[in-house]
């Protein structure tokens, strides 16, 4: 970041200010101080970099540099200035409250005034008279809805009174006490403390109060007046506690870099600081600032730390002189920046709402300092800006990759990024693992939409980076990596390239290790290099071209590599500590910015190899006269307050840097005129800069705006134009050959086509090698109608209506027509011909089909559906219907098809990955693929439908697929699907014989007769469609029906497999449980005569039936009908029963005894 004054407020008669406090939403300005001071001011709102025109009448207000340019952080002149009468002791507290625009001052008599905005003036709302009870410290909480008001002596009166009624409440009197209100004055609730309040914070939730003592203890209360606990004081010094000079909570009502990060900040009058994540934090960060009288405060959205104070410092004769200094630190505890300032004591600071101001109370005057943050953006691929921010909703940082030219945006969270860069079409993201116990760092190489192309783990904390085409550096204070990545879709490596990248992909290094000209890096891991000790000299910042990288440290040193070897090839010593370094394009120069803000330039020596390099723009990046000494040297330049800088892509001469705010633009270290601007620099080329507001895009960067994007000409590009529009063609050609580059050069072109001016325009192409320009000019030169080269000239120029205008005036719709052709204005194409303007089906049909590609790009694909069928485009018409599931055209267009056509085969595939087996069948014949028919209709289980094309295709090889896979099936004891199976393949003989093996088998397990049954009667019926089938079959056509009965039994004798006894009597094994079953129903019912004559029927059914239940039936049924006789007979048989046990027979034979002995 960077920091400068940009502007002083001078308070009438040199009254001292105690405190500043800007608001965090409308921009108002409330200063107080001595003798009842309370002024509110506001800066005016530049428009397009415009600064306003308000005086202030009792201030005076001198500015040294203002930022115009538009956006939160332009400082301009003072458009309200209000002195507020009610104050009678010095106004020593301020706050806001920005939700409610109220404004709430206390002074050291003890009165409070709440001021309110009615008509553009300040009105007091409500007062309360403390008298003489001093206010320490008071605040809002993050919605505004309470405030905390901490007093060092007792409580002495109402929180508020109304201003107009001025009513004084008198409650009672002691020693420290707290009262909390609401917003519209009404006390919540009020507490004495035994201890003497300096400071006072709420909680980021509001939940809880923090309380800072004038003993320098922290004590935490909740939002009712509970003690909770206190807090501990890390700063303390051995003769005891420290009082506390400052304290600042942030909030998070902006959202946060890193929810993990300090948010509570607490310094004490020794000048140390602990930053503190919360209340529970027991391990904060300990800082010394050095500093007396401090105070500090958290910009908008908690990134950055101010702390202001007093620093005592030596002159050369040994005095001791005091200065004010402004520093600023890091979440993480690093130190960022410092400012000095003017004047004896800073008491107070605010920031402004966007955190690119800070208003500092310095005596009896108001200064105003400009922060350049380091925002973490990159800018690459010509048009795509990267950008990260925070939102308050979410832990994730935002990352936005915005095609400032198309305006398309791409965003997706990312966690903990710390690093972006970029070169060429990719950008590199350094970010930390998700994983917080790997102390990992993921480097990701992304395309201009944030899709990552490769990625890496390394084990160290990267603080700097760089890219060139193929390779990424990124550095830590003390280890350097350079990393050769490979792209996605990149072609496939040569063997010596494998060779190449076994030695090259990944080397890493200690800064410490490599010090010798001619030496490398060894290739060590990172973890072991972590494990040195740290350097005393570590890195500040890196450079790296695509053949030479540059390592700066701290004492000024400066190390050259060789690329891609990584080879150190020189060493050079500056009298600078370098924040920010840049190569130009050729690697003969250095720019280097100072932490102070000081631009240098560096003459590097060339490297072995390298030297003579020319660049691109025409030009030898020579030495100037003021560095020829060898080894490379500082050139006699030199420019302060730098804070951006960007070398020319195409000229080692020319470079452009922002000078708080103003850029200029140097050329052979002359500067051109400077230009107003408050923009990032995101790249220089062809004499072209681009800037990009980055505070404006960061306000809203959801919806970034193209206007945030300028883009700037050097001087020499507008020269030329100003001359060939007011001089001529040839005086900008003879100033272009003396200032020569392709730019001005491209500039002669434009204008000599303009003119018609061939001679001219193939001179200038042959200076900027264009040689397609040159085949462009002779083609010109060949028209024989000076419309038609007006007209391609204009189409040249892109001024493509004025072109088809002059075609359409010559009566050549054909010539308008083929030039919309060549641009792909197909919309256009299809009016043109339609307005009778000539063209044939073909083209009609060509064009309704790219508009259909239009609209499929766009996903839009029943608009392009539409066109695709208006432009015959059948095979982008399937894939449309495909996608918005339009299943029905996509059948019709199965009959519009001609045959063996290819679209035709696509059509069947997207049928069966939807199910539609007929669908996906007829496509396929229709294409001619027989096989790929019949396998859709066995995959999808549809056999009917593979049988009848199999047959009637005559395709082979259905039936061992058939067998095959129920094979499979009765392997995997799936005998009910190999049933089902054959089934619908008409293999009814196979069925049955199925079905009857599943009825034995049940009969065997003694199962459920009626199912039994039931397996039975599917068998017969499987055979009984046998018999049908195989007689259709043979019946063949109408003339032999009456053949057809003996056909039929001559084609079952031929192809039956199975047991002619199974055919005969395939009912067989069904009646016999049929009769069993009814001769137990007809028992049980009381018709035992029936039953009788039902078991005498199951005699003939032993085959099926055992032969031991079918006579233990008829013996039982026969007792009890007193059919004696059938009974005995019954007896007989169970007594002769060939695989009856002992046992078993000496039972028959006792209870047949019991029965005929009585």
């Amino acid at each position: 970041m960077f920091i400068y004054l940009s502007k002083k407020i001078a308070i009438p008669n040199g009254v001292k200010l105690r405190t500043v406090a800007w608001n965090n939403d409308q921009g108002w300005i409330a200063c107080g101080g001595e003798d009842g001071l309370l002024k509110v001011l506001k800066l005016e709102t530049p428009i397009n970099g415009n600064s306003g025109t308000g005086n202030s009448k009792s201030a005076a207000v001198e500015n040294s540099a203002d930022r115009p340019g538009g956006g939160p952080a332009a400082p301009s002149n003072l458009s309200m200035n209000q002195t507020l009468e009610g104050h009678n002791g010095a106004v020593a507290c301020s706050t806001w409250n920005p939700q409610h625009r109220k404004l709430t001052t206390s002074d050291d008599n003890g009165l409070i005034i709440v001021w309110i905005l009615y008509k553009g003036i300040w009105y007091e709302e409500m007062i309360n008279n403390r008298n003489k009870s001093i206010v320490a410290d008071m605040q809002w909480n993050r919605d505004g809805s309470k405030i905390c008001i901490a007093y060092q002596d007792g409580m002495r009166g109402s929180l508020w009174a109304a201003a107009t009624e001025r009513e004084l409440i008198r409650n009672y009197v002691n020693t420290g006490a707290v009262i909390v209100g609401s917003v519209d004055g009404n006390r919540l609730w009020g507490k004495e403390l035994k201890i003497t309040l300096s400071h006072v914070q709420w909680t980021p939730d509001g939940q809880r109060i923090l309380f800072g003592t004038a003993a320098g203890e922290l004590q935490l209360y909740d939002s009712t007046g509970t003690f909770m606990r206190k807090v501990s004081n890390y700063c303390s010094e051995a003769s005891g506690l420290m009082k506390i000079a400052a304290m600042d909570w942030y909030n998070g009502h902006n959202g946060s870099v890193d929810v993990s990060i300090p948010r509570l900040a607490v310094c004490f009058e020794n000048g140390k600081m602990q930053l503190m994540r919360d209340e529970m934090d027991t391990a904060p960060l300990m800082i010394d600032t050095n500093m007396r009288h401090v105070n500090l405060k958290w910009n908008n959205n908690g990134s950055i730390l101010a702390v202001s104070g007093v620093q005592y410092i030596r002159s050369t004769q040994g005095d001791e002189k005091e200065i004010s200094v402004v520093q600023f630190f890091a979440p993480q505890g690093y130190f960022l920046r410092s400012l000095k300032v003017p004047g004896k004591r800073i008491t107070s600071l605010s920031w402004e709402y966007s955190g690119l101001r800070i208003a500092l109370a310095v005596d009896s005057f108001i200064y105003f300092a400009n922060i350049r943050p380091d925002y973490r953006w990159t800018f690459f691929a010509n048009d795509v800006l990267a950008y990260a921010y925070a939102r308050a909703e979410r832990a994730e940082t935002m990352l936005t990759f915005w095609n400032t030219k198309t305006n398309e945006r791409f965003t997706k969270p990312v966690n903990k990024l710390t690093l972006m860069t970029s070169h060429g079409d990719n950008s590199l993201l350094v970010t930390k693992s998700e994983d917080d116990d790997a102390d990992q760092w993921i480097l990701t190489v992304a395309n201009a939409i944030g899709t990552a192309q490769e990625t890496k783990y390394i084990d160290f904390e990267p603080k700097f980076a760089a890219m060139t085409k193929t390779h990424v550096f990124v550095a830590s204070a003390d280890l350097v990596l350079h990393w050769q990545f490979k792209l996605v879709g990149t072609g496939k490596l040569t063997a010596l390239d494998v060779l190449r990248r076994v030695d090259l992909r990944e080397r890493a290094f200690h800064i410490d290790d490599v010090s010798i000209i001619g030496a490398g890096s060894t290739g060590v891991s990172t973890s072991d290099l972590s494990k040195k000790r740290p350097s005393e000299d570590p890195v500040t910042t890196i450079a790296a071209s695509e053949t030479t990288l540059i390592v700066a440290r701290l004492s000024g040193a400066l190390h050259q590599f060789a690329l891609p070897s990584v080879t150190l090839d020189n060493k050079y010593s500056i009298p600078l500590r370098p924040q920010l370094i840049a190569l130009n394009c050729t690697s003969s120069r250095l720019a280097i910015v100072d932490t102070a803000g000081v631009l240098k330039l560096f003459e590097l020596q060339p490297a072995t190899g390298n030297s003579g390099s020319k660049a691109p723009g025409g030009l030898i990046g020579a030495r100037s006269d003021a560095a020829k000494a060898e080894g490379g040297g500082l050139l006699n330049f030199e420019r302060k307050d730098v804070w951006d800088l960007k070398w020319s892509d195409d000229n080692a001469e020319l470079f452009a840097i922002m000078e708080k705010t103003r850029m200029y633009v140097f050329r052979n270290l002359d500067p051109e005129e400077p230009i107003t601007c408050g923009g990032y620099i995101c790249s220089f080329d062809s004499l072209l800069i681009k800037a990009v507001l980055l505070d404006d895009v960061m306000l809203l960067p959801d919806k970034p705006a193209r206007e945030l994007m300028a883009n700037i000409e050097t001087k020499s590009l507008r020269d030329t134009r100003n001359i060939l529009s007011q001089i001529g063609l040839a005086d900008g050609f003879q100033f272009v050959e003396e200032n020569p580059h392709p730019r001005l050069w491209k500039l002669i072109v434009d204008a000599a086509l303009d003119k018609l001016d061939f001679g001219i325009a193939k001179k200038a192409l042959v200076k900027c090698q264009d040689y397609p320009g040159l085949q462009f000019v002779k083609t010109l030169q060949k028209l024989d109608d000076e419309n038609k080269q007006k007209a391609e000239v204009a189409a040249y120029f892109g001024q493509h209506e004025t072109a088809e205008k002059i075609y359409l005036d010559m009566d050549r719709k054909d010539l308008a027509i083929d030039l919309r052709e060549r641009i792909s204005d197909w919309f256009r194409v299809v009016q043109l011909i339609k307005s009778g303007a000539g063209g044939d089906d073909i083209v009609l049909e060509k064009a309704w089909s790219h508009i259909g590609h239009y609209y499929y790009d766009r996903q839009k694909w029943s608009q392009a559906a539409t066109y695709y069928a208006q432009g015959r485009n059948f095979d982008r018409l399937a894939e449309c219907y495909y996608l918005i599931e339009e299943y029905d055209g996509l059948e019709r267009l199965i009959s519009t098809l001609p045959d063996a056509d290819d679209v035709l085969k696509d059509i069947a595939e997207k049928f069966v990955t939807v199910g539609m087996v007929e669908q996906a069948a007829r496509a396929f014949v229709k294409f001619g693929d027989i096989k790929a028919a019949v396998d859709t209709c066995m995959q999808m289980n549809q056999w009917n439908m593979a049988i009848e094309l199999a047959n009637k295709h005559r395709f082979g090889g259905i039936e061992s697929l058939l067998t095959q896979y129920a094979t499979h099936l009765l392997d995997t004891g799936k005998t009910l699907e190999a049933i089902e199976l054959y089934r619908q393949a008409n293999h009814c003989q196979k069925s049955a014989k199925l079905l009857y093996k599943l009825a034995e088998e049940a009969a065997k397990a003694n199962r459920d007769p009626l199912t039994i049954k039931k397996m039975y009667v599917l068998a017969a019926l499987e055979v009984e469609r046998y018999h049908t089938l195989t007689r259709s079959q043979a019946a063949g056509s109408q003339e032999q029906q009456t053949s057809a009965a003996l056909e039929g039994l001559l084609a079952e004798d031929s192809k039956t497999t199975m047991e002619s006894k199974f055919l005969d009597e395939a009912w067989r094994g069904a009646e016999a449980y049929h009769f069993y079953i009814l001769a137990q129903r007809q028992f049980y019912s009381g018709n035992v005569e029936g039953a009788v004559k039902t078991a005498l029927h199951l005699r003939e059914f032993e085959d099926i039936l055992d032969a031991r239940i079918i006579f233990s039936l008829l013996a039982l049924a026969s007792f009890y009908a007193k059919r004696f006789d059938a009974c005995s007979k019954a007896f007989i048989k169970l007594e002769s029963l060939p695989n009856a046990t002992v046992t078993e027979l000496e039972q028959y034979e006792k209870l047949a005894l019991n029965i005929f002995m009585k």
